[in-house]
């Protein structure tokens, strides 16, 4: 069985980590290379930084603060947000990102995984899913932060997202996102039961118990966090910690990534 990796997740609008509910009502943090940092010394897995208002002005604004990170910190990072074209994947693997995730340009142009994958490898891409419960029971992907609908089924999503080529999905839950209430479970399972690759889960992490809820009742392989870390509710160690008591296995600070 694999072993868990915690990671954080980081949401920027350039130069200021922020942090919303429900990708909603963004407020600032801090500088997000103080966070990181903070984060490496606390033993994480690995790092996404999102560009939240990339999309809205066609650019992504991280190259930057992608650079300056990997100076000192060393763990696989991952940057999303305003990634369109195999240029945008090669700037940014570059300035020292080893994974990009893509959610809108690949809505509007699948195939666009598939040349990524090609270019790049599969390990590279990751595809990432705001997904929305909606009537029913099932739910859609969205676009934006949250508020362009695509009318795609995020299952059926994920899977097809498999079959062009991506190596990883990153599911946010907008329902759960910064509500500090636990996970969307069900839709974290289903997702996980569709795709043979890797699943991230993020958004309502609030307390130890919604990990240790969410991994009884899945077998995810990767858990983002960031409201419980941005704002001291807690910290990797004690998370890592309260995982192994209840007997999952996590990644040790400084394992073989």
């Amino acid at each position: 069985m694999a072993r868990l990796r915690l990671i954080a997740r980081l949401d920027v609008k350039a130069p200021h980590l922020i942090k919303g509910t429900q990708l909603e009502g963004l407020r600032k943090v801090g500088d997000p290379h103080d966070f990181a940092k903070e984060y490496f010394r606390q033993g994480v897995d690995e790092i996404i930084y999102m560009d939240v208002v990339a999309s809205l002005y066609g650019r992504n604004s991280l190259n930057e603060i992608i650079e300056k990170t990997t100076e000192d910190i060393f763990v696989p990072i991952t940057v999303g947000g305003g990634v369109r074209t195999s240029e945008d994947v090669a700037k940014l693997l570059q300035v020292g990102a080893d994974k990009v995730a893509i959610n809108t340009a690949a809505t509007a142009r699948p195939e666009l995984i598939s040349e990524l994958s090609r270019r790049f490898g599969s390990q590279c891409v990751v595809l990432s899913i705001e997904a929305k419960q909606q009537p029913g029971g099932k739910w859609e992907a969205f676009t934006d932060n949250g508020r362009e609908p695509t009318g795609l089924d995020v299952i059926q999503w994920a899977k097809y997202g498999e079959e062009l080529g991506a190596g990883e999905i990153l599911v946010t839950s907008v329902d759960c996102e910064g509500t500090r209430g636990g996970f969307d479970i069900p839709l974290m399972r289903k997702v996980n039961e569709a795709v043979n690759i890797p699943v991230i889960t993020s958004g309502g992490m609030g307390a130890h118990e919604h990990a240790v809820s969410l991994l009884r009742e899945t077998d995810l392989s990767a858990i983002a966090m960031a409201d419980i870390l941005h704002f001291k509710r807690s910290d990797l160690s004690s998370i890592r910690a309260s995982l192994n008591e209840q007997g999952f296995l996590t990644r040790q600070p400084g394992e073989d990534q």
